[in-house]
């Protein structure tokens, strides 16, 4: 291997690949990164093999040299325009020998400017000596170089490099670009990368990019730059241009639907442990009325023996006790075994706030007062009191409507604000589409809430199915109501589809004899017996030219308006406000 090294270092036998890197606002290439391969009949072809190869041998800095000297020589032959990003191992970097200036020698041999290379520091190696690293970017800094940190969150110490470095671009690893419309996580972790770019005046380049929605999404997080199999593969001659299809989404005004986060069902009872100090079973009935007496606002004492929960006492079934006559006498000297809750509500740490409840639920009455304890593999950790559990359970679930739908888990009220806000500033055209069930009260009167639960989830799983879930975001407001906002030009098309698939598959949930008669008898609101339509769904659609609102607060209205117009229609029906779109 030694000798095939030395044989491909002589004879040059290392050929330079270009990627381009894009701008995401404009479309357009404003940089390429050169990458490498070796002889393509050799196991060194690839670049892993090769410098792996290398480093085996002792031969890194000369392959290095090699290959950043291929890689310029070809990037000048070829004429290609903006910078060239140049891979360089910080080991590479920190050399401290007479070749130290020789990119910058073979630079102005081949007559490229140094302010048209980039430095970037690929990461290979666990531990650094940042000192050095500071001295070595300063001198390449000095010589009109600037300094790129490739696959930010994939290596060893990425972040820290950025902060001893202040590099004028990262690369964020590919690993947090494939997907991202998908997964709010990794949304989450670019956006942050964004934000701390734009305070360290750092330019952020996304790696890895492969398809149209993953690009769009970077686009309105704001990353500057681009760079992925969507946009163009290493080639030997590559394109001077993105592809036309990539220049033409960047351009279009519209917005990218953000992944929403899930419902956290993870959270756990830990955040509910009160410490409360337990007495064991030695302990008799006249001492522990004694701390009852001593702490008023005690109410349950936990039993336990030897870190083991046995039971509760309850300050008011102790205080009923030593009310009656001769109880006192007669128990006051026993065990507080006497009087413990043998049954108490135990749960793990680890066990979910969801679990919790639904075991509370199913319990006898007692325990949501008495409370629960809290115990780590069996052993006695603390308590939880049963208007906690229902204080966390109450803000989960206010929380879970206000951002995800717990029937549907579709959006709810806060994402679909922002979403429109977002609509809003982009200055783009888009149609705003409120659904509404019509007869569903009477419904569920008749046939039941989880029958009535089933058609709600019918009608989210349709608006899912036939909106074009990259451009058009589909909210479920609570109830029967929907929010779909379309940038799909063809929405009208979408929405009739809805209707008719609404009405063939609506019919599944009424009796033989209500379907063949085209209704039921349900009461209204003043108890007389009234004849009702199958159900049906109302859409009420306005089309948002750009300026024309404002505020999500008017477009609330205006679609609201438009739904009333929408339910005067019998049937399924879809009803556009031509008004609101002259108005614009």
């Amino acid at each position: 291997m030694r000798a095939h090294l030395y044989d491909i270092l002589a004879r040059r036998q290392l050929s330079a690949l270009f990627q381009p890197i894009v701008h995401m606002q404009s479309g357009e290439i404003i940089a390429y990164e050169g990458l490498i391969r070796g002889p393509s009949d050799s196991p060194l072809h690839s670049p892993l093999n090769l410098f792996k190869a290398a480093r085996a041998n002792g031969l890194t800095v000369e392959v290095e040299h090699l290959c950043r000297k291929v890689v310029l020589e070809r990037f000048a032959e070829l004429g290609l325009p903006g910078k060239l990003f140049l891979n360089v191992s910080p080991e590479c970097l920190l050399q401290r020998d007479a070749r130290h200036g020789e990119t910058l020698e073979v630079i102005h041999q081949i007559g490229i400017n140094p302010e048209r290379v980039i430095i970037e520091l690929t990461e290979n190696q666990p531990t650094y000596d940042y000192d050095l690293m500071r001295d070595a970017v300063l001198h390449y800094r000095k010589m009109g170089f600037q300094i790129a940190i490739d696959d930010l969150g994939e290596g060893f110490s990425s972040l820290r490099l950025w902060s001893e470095l202040r590099p004028e671009y990262v690369k964020i690893d590919m690993h947090f670009i494939q997907g991202i419309n998908h997964d709010p996580v990794k949304l989450q972790f670019v956006r942050s990368i964004q934000e701390i770019a734009e305070k360290s005046n750092t330019r952020v380049i996304a790696e890895g990019i492969e398809t149209q929605a993953e690009l769009l999404v970077l686009r309105d997080v704001g990353v500057a730059y681009g760079q992925g199999y969507h946009l163009g593969r290493p080639h030997p001659t590559p394109a001077r241009a993105a592809p036309a299809e990539v220049v033409k989404a960047l351009s279009r005004n519209g917005v990218a639907v953000y992944p929403q986060r899930a419902i956290d069902k993870q959270a756990t009872i830990c955040k509910l442990l009160h410490e409360v100090q337990a007495v064991s079973t030695s302990m008799n009935n006249n001492e522990v009325y004694g701390i009852f007496q001593r702490a008023p606002d005690l109410l349950i004492i936990p039993v336990v023996d030897d870190g083991v929960p046995l039971g509760l006492i309850s300050r008011f079934v102790m205080i009923e006790h030593f009310a009656r006559p001769y109880e006192r006498e007669l128990y006051g000297k026993k065990s507080c075994r006497q009087f413990m809750d043998h049954n108490p509500l135990i749960a793990d740490k680890s066990t979910s706030l969801q679990e919790l409840s639904f075991r509370m639920a199913q319990a006898d009455a007692h325990h949501l007062f008495n409370g629960f304890i809290i115990t780590d593999q069996g052993r006695y950790l603390g308590m939880g009191t049963g208007h906690d559990l229902m204080r966390e359970i109450t803000q989960m679930q206010i929380h879970a409507a206000r951002y995800a739908n717990p029937l549907t888990q579709l959006p709810g009220n806060v994402p679909i604000t922002e979403h429109i806000d977002r609509l809003l500033e982009s200055g783009t055209r888009f149609w705003v589409c409120y659904f509404d069930l019509d007869h569903f009260k009477p419904f569920n009167d008749v046939y039941g809430y989880r029958r009535g639960d089933d058609v709600i989830q019918l009608t989210g799983n349709l608006l899912s199915s036939y909106c074009d879930p990259d451009r058009d975001f589909v909210g479920h407001i609570g109830g029967d109501d929907f929010m779909v906002l379309f940038q799909s030009e063809d929405w009208e098309q979408r929405c009739q589809t809805v209707l008719d698939e609404f009405g063939r598959n609506v019919l599944d949930f009424y009796s033989t004899e209500d379907r063949e008669r085209g209704g039921y008898i349900s009461e209204d609101r003043q108890g007389k017996k009234v004849f009702y339509s199958l159900m049906s769904l109302s859409i009420g659609a306005i089309r948002v030219e750009p300026h024309q609102y404002y505020t999500h607060h008017q477009i609330a209205t205006a679609a609201a308006e438009s739904k009333k117009q929408a339910k005067k229609v019998h049937g399924n029906s879809l009803f556009l406000d031509r008004r609101q779109a002259l108005n614009g």
